[in-house]
């Protein structure tokens, strides 16, 4: 018998991990597949179409995440999880959205729906900590210690980054800034309490005194091009106005964020963190202006040895924080 040689068992190839990151908002979703490295291998969006009723909009999701892996090309065995960023009252630790206005939506248990038709872990959290925690792993924020992330829209959210976590409450999110009461008896809130941040400082209390500001013939170039109607007053217009030399327009967006500055000063007193990331789709159009109000306002109530280690910085990543964000908390979950 001539010497026989025993091959080596070959090692099986270890299947690709995927993860995929989802952003679920009120009138648009979006999906991203990622491979390990969380560079994005596809993505696929779909209008929510909330008038459908909960049913479609549920089977929307899953269509939209199947129309992305196979975008990618991503065996189902290799995905590994799925990061739902979403609006509303969330129970975290039963992924359960209690409660989202804008969906029309009570007690879905999104998790579990999810972890049934994936086969895959699922971790849900609060959009705007999703997109927090996406700009403190792959964007503005990233090496820092701690992170305060400030995003004003038509209403303004807050997710904060301590030393690596997210700060949540027992069972949901926190960091709820733009809730934080800075006018005695102002101006009547969504929450249902007077003098909020996000009463006067949020879009659509800017768009509210902008359409004012046109009635009183003080905006000129907004007369012109979309009048007072608030629909219309969105970010990019403002800031079209503001640079046609609309000086009214100019100085109330100033005023709300100076405001903002200073309630985001009071934070900074407490947690003390290295950098502020300042998004959201007014911060883009305005980033100059925006920022140096904020500075301006965190001047005047952030103590002066906080002051000198802070940086304030605008988002890097735009619509893809959340879906990276969602994207990576479920890989920290794994």
């Amino acid at each position: 018998m001539k010497g026989s040689m025993i091959k080596p068992k070959r090692k099986k190839k270890a299947a690709a991990r995927y993860w995929v990151g989802f952003d679920l908002g009120g009138t648009k979703m979006m999906a991203t597949v990622y491979n390990g490295a969380f560079q994005p291998l596809a993505s696929a969006k779909a209008k929510t179409q909330v008038n459908a009723g909960p049913r479609a909009v549920l089977g929307r999701i899953r269509e939209t995440i199947s129309t992305a892996l196979a975008e990618a090309k991503a065996p189902p065995r290799g995905l590994s999880g799925i990061g739902v960023g979403c609006p509303g009252v969330l129970d975290l630790d039963r992924g359960i959205i209690l409660e989202a206005p804008n969906l029309r939506w009570k007690r879905v248990p999104l998790r579990d729906l999810l972890s049934d038709w994936f086969h895959c872990r699922v971790v849900l959290a609060n959009d705007v900590d999703a997109g927090t925690f996406g700009e403190y792993r792959f964007g503005a924020g990233r090496g820092a210690r701690t992170l305060l992330g400030v995003f004003p829209g038509t209403g303004i959210g807050g997710g904060c980054v301590y030393d690596g976590q997210l700060l949540r409450g027992k069972t949901g999110s926190a960091m709820e800034i733009g809730h934080v009461p800075v006018r005695e008896n102002g101006r009547l809130c969504g929450c249902g309490r007077r003098g909020c941040l996000e009463a006067l400082a949020g879009r659509l209390a800017i768009s509210a005194e902008v359409a004012q500001a046109v009635f009183r013939g003080e905006a000129p170039f907004l007369a012109a091009n979309g009048g007072a109607d608030l629909k219309k007053l969105k970010s990019g217009l403002l800031a079209k106005s503001i640079k046609a030399g609309d000086k009214a327009v100019e100085r109330i967006i100033r005023d709300a964020m100076r405001l903002m500055g200073r309630a985001i000063g009071g934070v900074v007193n407490l947690l003390a963190p290295d950098v502020v990331v300042l998004g959201g789709g007014l911060i883009e159009a305005i980033p100059r202006l925006a920022l140096a109000e904020v500075r301006l306002g965190l001047k005047e109530t952030t103590m002066a040895s906080f002051i000198r280690q802070l940086k304030v910085v605008e988002a890097q990543l735009g619509d893809d924080a959340t879906t990276l964000g969602a994207a990576a908390l479920a890989a920290e979950k794994a």
